[in-house]
């Protein structure tokens, strides 16, 4: 994940999301007046064993987690962003027959173009023009394509994990989780000791509740680079100063 793009859409998905969920949690969770609730029972165990946690000056309890990891580590978002990169698989390899073909055209007028006539090599340096320009198009436009994408798999799957992480600070009574995604300076966290990472902790709630089977190829989840198009590859160089600006 990990692109600029994802970083915006992790940071805005997770304000609203996890605070949403945070607040839903603390009015299911407020304890009722003594006169209406039994004596109080004893809290419920962990959902799983807690990792280490920082305590403040002030006694609150301090996890950290990556939720872009969390994301894409799940089984559900390994399974939809491979399934994302192979549906957006023919659109790659059309931009790259286009990209090939531009290269050849300038390769042509490179190798070729003092041999041509005026108006030959004008015609050349047009369609060069015509389709370098459509091909630019076509690759902002798929990358429009693939990002919305991959931002409505990533959101929607935060969606339905944030109540696994409201449930699992409250159960291992963590006053705050800070998400560590983005590397300083980008995130206020400048460093954590990998023991207060609740990471794991919470994909493995979440695989669990999800249903979704572990990927049957073993190997690391599937990154939202992988998935675009392959027009982001470095463009035909520039012809000679003869020829067309870009």
């Amino acid at each position: 994940m990990t692109s600029k793009f994802m970083r915006s859409v992790l940071a805005i998905a997770v304000f609203s999301v996890i605070s949403a969920w945070a607040q839903t949690g603390s009015a299911a969770t407020a304890p009722k007046s003594a006169a209406n609730s039994p004596a109080a029972a004893a809290p419920s165990a962990p959902s799983s064993p807690p990792p280490s946690t920082v305590t403040t000056g002030a006694g609150t309890r301090v996890g950290t987690i990556n939720i872009e990891q969390a994301v894409l580590g799940s089984n559900e978002g390994q399974r939809d962003f491979e399934a994302l990169r192979k549906k957006l698989e023919p659109k790659q390899n059309e931009l790259k027959g286009q990209n090939d073909e531009l290269e050849s055209l300038q390769k042509q007028l490179q190798t070729q173009g003092d041999k041509l006539n005026e108006d030959a090599r004008a015609n050349l340096v047009k369609q060069i023009e015509t389709k370098k320009k459509s091909f630019d198009r076509s690759v902002q436009d798929a990358q429009e394509d693939a990002q919305n994408q991959q931002k409505e798999i990533f959101s929607r799957i935060l969606q339905k994990m944030a109540p696994s992480i409201v449930k699992y600070a409250q159960e291992n009574a963590l006053g705050m989780i800070v998400d560590v995604s983005n590397p300083w300076p980008q995130s206020p966290v400048l460093w954590a000791d990998g023991g207060v990472d609740i990471t794991k902790s919470v994909v493995d709630i979440y695989n669990a509740q999800s249903g979704v089977p572990a990927p049957t190829v073993a190997g690391a989840a599937p990154k939202p680079a992988a998935t675009r198009p392959a027009g982001t590859a470095p463009k035909p160089a520039a012809p000679k100063a003869a020829e067309p600006p870009k």
